[in-house]
């Protein structure tokens, strides 16, 4: 029984992928019911190959992508996504952080996926964050605090809640989204706090939500 133990969580320890979208991404539906190795390299499907073939070098047999692990066309989840999300990236063993507009001879504080939003709680969620250059080569990870201006017992150890406000709100505040709703959901793993989530209504709105809960 303590072998089972040891060995079945160890079987079920997933990586969680960190990006910024780009063309051609594989959606739920686009992979469903096909080998994933089988498809065209281009666009999103060659990043999610290398993604899973990285996992496996690092003996891991689950990776889990926002491209392609959720199912976009049901609202009801979409709305458990974004509220289970910062769970979902704690509870992994190790984030994976693809950075495609960086070269091995550049910084690391040079990629944009310092400046969206969503990757806030992508990167103060996990235990365990490493970061991938274009070409997929590591890249050192030393220079963080000066890349996000987040202190660095907040990179190491960061807890979810409403402590210290202010700090958060700030670490976001020059983040963008796509949707600019967004910009209050993606904070709400942060601050932990379960609104609902309503496409289509304003930033400000959201925002509005948000502040009132906290």
């Amino acid at each position: 029984m303590k072998h089972i133990r040891t060995v079945v969580p160890r079987y079920f320890q997933f990586v969680t992928f960190s990006h910024r979208w780009g063309e051609r991404e594989p959606s739920l539906h686009d992979i469903g019911g096909y080998s994933m190795y089988n498809m065209s390299a281009v666009g999103g499907w060659g990043k999610l190959q290398a993604l899973c073939a990285v996992a496996c070098e690092r003996d891991y047999l689950w990776a889990w992508s926002d491209t392609c692990c959720i199912d976009k066309h049901s609202s009801a989840e979409v709305q458990v996504t974004i509220g289970s999300m910062f769970v979902w990236y704690r509870q992994s063993a190790l984030t994976i952080v693809y950075l495609a507009d960086v070269a091995e001879t550049a910084s690391l504080g040079s990629s944009e996926w310092f400046s969206r939003g969503w990757t806030l709680q992508e990167l103060l969620a996990p235990r365990n964050v490493v970061f991938y250059t274009r070409n997929w080569s590591l890249i050192g990870a030393s220079k963080l605090k000066e890349a996000t201006g987040i202190q660095r017992q907040f990179l190491t150890n960061f807890s979810p809640g409403m402590d210290d406000a202010r700090s958060r709100l700030q670490w976001a505040s020059s983040r963008r989204t796509t949707r600019p709703e967004d910009i209050a959901y993606s904070l709400f793993g942060i601050f932990n706090v379960h609104l609902p989530v309503m496409y289509g209504e304003s930033a400000e709105h959201a925002l509005g939500r948000l502040l009132a809960e906290i």
